[in-house]
């Protein structure tokens, strides 16, 4: 080992701070010569911009993509998933089969979204088709909840345009923060009544060739109220909403628990509610939109051999059990709302810090990017597209079916034969 690690971050996060002195790696400050940066997306800017013409050497690593926001910003998301979906479709990919109506069989796991103001006159049209539908606006660079509200009229968007005026809705050049607008999922799985969201971890080290890892221990997080999809309650953020950050000042909210459940606790519920085989098809779908995601911005991602990200996936589920991804998250909360969370966070960076520091050792941005699997933790390999592309090469020179494609364990990942049953 060639010294001790010398690290930096500017997010003063206990679970953080923890983890890199129980490596015993020594603390500097940003204008030192540091290996191991863990940073705000805002700082990530600057250390990637072209103003300062700062170059990492292959002894320092960083937490963030320098254009992460290709998939972490909610307009920028929408776009890079249609993107994908079009190059499939050019490419005659089975992957981008539609039904009878027009819908994507295997791509279909978005909301129908538009972004305004530029999408504005394909979505009235849209919303004349179902005008009975709800929908959710929310702005594209904001998160925990922030500026988020539901409409289900068109004269509802019309008065927020006019009382928005700084808004780049009314003035697309001004700079201001756009917004997306999605199709609100409107009949969602509920337990005990309520709705409920999933947030789950996924590791990234490389985008080209792509490998991703899933982390087990995510969980739900549950409105404090029962849900309702009664046009009265519709400005009701504790029924629809599921950010801690909003529900922990309803009057119900549970300290003790956050209202949160682990994706185990989610696991064990379905299989005796509605069956394994169909609980496993539901995660399988799950793991299948999370690679897909990753697809999709892969060609566009700045794949700097210094980075990795840990995302916050969040997904919903509703009551026909599909599965949506609603966003991706760049900087997941690191704040521990309670002493279980804290664990769990406390975790989440040691079982990543393993991975891409394998041993604690200095980071290196030539290694391979592989780490044995004893290294995982509590992660598992999602998708390697080395590795399935090598598969792909096995099974073309033995003559067998490309169905499916990637590894998830020691198998071809399942996902993709569940999807395309």
């Amino acid at each position: 080992m060639a010294g001790k690690v010398k690290w930096v971050t500017d997010i003063e996060k206990s679970v953080l701070i923890n983890n890199f002195e129980k490596r015993d790696w020594i603390q500097v400050t940003e204008n030192d010569d540091w290996n191991f940066y863990w940073m705000s997306i805002q700082t990530i800017r600057n250390v990637f911009s072209v103003d300062t013409g700062y170059r990492l050497t292959d002894e320092q690593m960083v937490n963030h993509f320098p254009n992460h926001y290709e998939l972490t910003r909610k307009d920028l998301m929408i776009k890079n998933i249609k993107r994908y979906r079009k190059e499939l479709e050019k490419e005659s990919s089975m992957l981008a089969e539609k039904d009878d109506n027009g819908k994507y069989i295997h791509l279909d796991f978005v909301p129908v979204t538009f972004m305004l103001p530029a999408d504005y006159n394909l979505f009235v049209e849209e919303f004349r088709k179902n005008p009975s539908s709800t929908w959710i606006m929310k702005p594209c660079g904001k998160a925990q909840g922030k500026g988020i509200f539901l409409i289900n009229k068109l004269s509802q968007i019309k008065k927020w345009s006019r009382d928005s005026r700084t808004s780049t809705f009314m003035a697309a050049s001004s700079g201001k923060e756009a917004y997306v607008i999605s199709l609100y999922i409107d009949n969602p799985l509920l337990i005990g009544g309520k709705k409920f969201d999933l947030r789950l971890y996924v590791l990234v080290t490389t985008y080209r060739p792509l490998k991703c890892y899933m982390y087990k221990l995510g969980f739900c997080r549950f409105c404090t109220v029962k849900y309702t999809p009664s046009t009265s309650e519709l400005d009701n953020m504790f029924v629809h909403l599921t950010n801690v950050a909003i529900q922990k000042h309803g009057d119900d909210y549970n300290h003790v628990h956050g209202g949160k459940w682990t994706v185990g606790n989610l696991r064990l519920y379905l299989e005796s509610t509605r069956g394994e085989e169909v609980t496993s098809r539901l995660f399988d779908q799950i793991h299948w939109i999370v690679v897909q995601s990753l697809k999709a911005v892969a060609p566009v991602m700045n794949n700097d051999k210094h980075c990795f990200e840990c995302y916050g996936y969040d997904i919903i589920i509703d009551d026909k059990l599909k599965p949506w991804l609603i966003e991706v998250n760049a900087s997941p909360s690191l704040t521990s709302s309670t002493a279980n969370d804290r664990i769990l966070k406390y975790n989440l960076i040691n079982d990543t810090l393993n991975i891409v520091t394998p041993n604690g050792e200095m980071p290196d941005s030539r290694w391979n990017r592989s780490p044995p699997r004893d290294a995982l933790g509590n992660y598992e390999l999602l998708y390697d597209e080395e590795q399935a592309q090598s598969d792909a090469d096995l099974r073309t020179r033995s003559g067998q079916s490309l169905g499916s494609k990637g590894t998830k364990g020691s198998g071809a990942i399942r996902t993709a034969a569940a999807t395309w049953k």
